[in-house]
């Protein structure tokens, strides 16, 4: 919830700029309807990793299998503050925004797949 709860409190601060573009408040109902998705996002969708394929799961339903046998390379952006993460599978390459902790996800990647290397490009 890091990164729902920033935006929430950057939506906030942006109420206290001079306006811009029409007004900070804009900028700050913006902000604010972006966070509270994220914070949604948070709360309903899981990544789960399985002996085979990471699953994304929306409560209990499962949205989306990824198959490790398909994956080339993988990646946490921005380590001092993750705020992405991406992966390569063969057929195409995927972006989340990171709304989960970030050091766990290192752990289970390197874990399920010892393989690749996360410094590689994806």
């Amino acid at each position: 919830p890091w990164v729902p709860g920033g935006v929430l409190v950057l939506a906030g601060l942006s109420l206290t700029l001079r306006p811009v573009w029409g007004g900070s408040l804009w900028l700050a109902a913006l902000l604010g309807l972006f966070g509270l998705f994220l914070m949604l996002q948070t709360a309903l969708l899981r990544l789960e990793f399985d002996a085979e394929a990471l699953l994304i799961r929306r409560n209990a339903t499962l949205i989306r299998r990824f198959p490790y046998s398909e994956w080339l390379t993988w990646r946490v952006f921005w380590p001092p503050l993750p705020v992405l993460f991406c992966f390569r599978e063969q057929s195409s390459i995927h972006f989340l925004p990171v709304l989960f902790d970030a050091t766990a996800l290192r752990h289970a990647l390197r874990q399920h797949l010892p393989q690749l290397d996360e410094t590689a490009s994806p």
